[in-house]
């Protein structure tokens, strides 16, 4: 009898949160958006608790109700969240006026802005497949350790010969 529920958007691993009119301008909850970014949830908490900037909390807050979304709407698994998507964007301007000198006006924009918070489930399993990986990462260092051993061999060469200027002089 009522409205269908609409399409969602988003894949089945992932839970999004949204914090609308937040009183800062978009260029500084960006800042804070930045630091969160790729980070898994509980990197980003901690991050965002000890974060200096004032607007650090409601980002805070949009996250842990974008985990909460996940958690109780999708059946995720908290400890593989990683924060896929912070996008900022603009939302209202107030626009005031100071009062200026012979009866003119100077415009003052108050800017707010809107938060988008994505996170996803990513597996632990990535990482096993990873570790092969960092054998041959080994492997390249080992070498680089070799190629920079002779490195130091040269240098003491040069510093052989002006001593023997010094016995010649």
């Amino acid at each position: 009898m009522g409205k269908e529920s609409r399409a969602r958007v988003l894949k089945d691993h992932q839970a999004m949160a949204v914090a609308r009119n937040i009183r800062v301008s978009p260029r500084k909850l960006n800042l804070v958006a930045q630091q969160i970014r790729g980070q898994k949830v509980d990197r980003a908490l901690n991050v965002l608790t000890f974060s200096e900037k004032r607007i650090a909390g409601v980002v805070k807050k949009a996250l842990q109700s974008a985990i909460a979304n996940a958690e109780n709407n999708h059946d995720l698994d908290v400890d593989d969240l990683v924060v896929a998507e912070a996008s900022v964007g603009k939302n209202l301007v107030m626009k005031r006026f100071h009062a200026r000198a012979r009866g003119n006006a100077g415009g003052i924009e108050k800017f707010f802005s809107q938060l988008t918070i994505v996170v996803e489930e990513k597996r632990e399993e990535k990482k096993e497949e990873a570790k092969p990986a960092e054998g041959k990462a080994k492997g390249k260092a080992k070498a680089g350790a070799k190629s920079s051993a002779k490195k130091p061999a040269a240098k003491k060469a040069s510093a052989k010969k002006p001593a023997a200027k010094k016995e010649a002089a």
